[in-house]
């Protein structure tokens, strides 16, 4: 299975109108499926979160958390995490949780429990 990253403008807005989402306090997972065997991923952490070095590090943890995890997801989707401002305090742990707990709620996990 490949994994390649979502990176034009009309993907993204493609997954926000057409997609479903779920929603935790630290970050929103949207999703959708599609055809094929491949996972289509994106990050998005938005400039009101701080500046680039805040950012970029949020990214890196966001971009860890699906590399170890994506073997527990569903193939065939595109997905999207975007940052909310919570994330930018908090611990690594609870970025990961959250993701798989909005992934357990999307029905995309299918991996074992924790």
């Amino acid at each position: 299975m490949r994994v390649h990253t979502l990176k034009k403008n009309y993907e993204f807005r493609r997954l926000y109108s057409k997609g479903r989402s779920s929603v935790t306090p630290v970050l929103v997972v949207y999703f959708r499926p599609r055809s094929g065997k491949d996972i289509r991923v994106g990050f998005t952490v938005s400039t009101k979160l701080g500046h680039a070095v805040v950012r970029n590090r949020i990214r890196r943890r966001m971009r860890e958390i699906y590399r170890l995890n994506y073997p527990q997801l569903r193939e065939g989707i595109d997905l999207v995490l975007v940052a909310r401002m919570r994330a930018v305090t908090a611990p690594y742990t609870v970025l990961e949780d959250a993701f798989i707990r909005a992934c357990r709620d999307l029905g995309i996990w299918k991996g074992e429990t924790l």
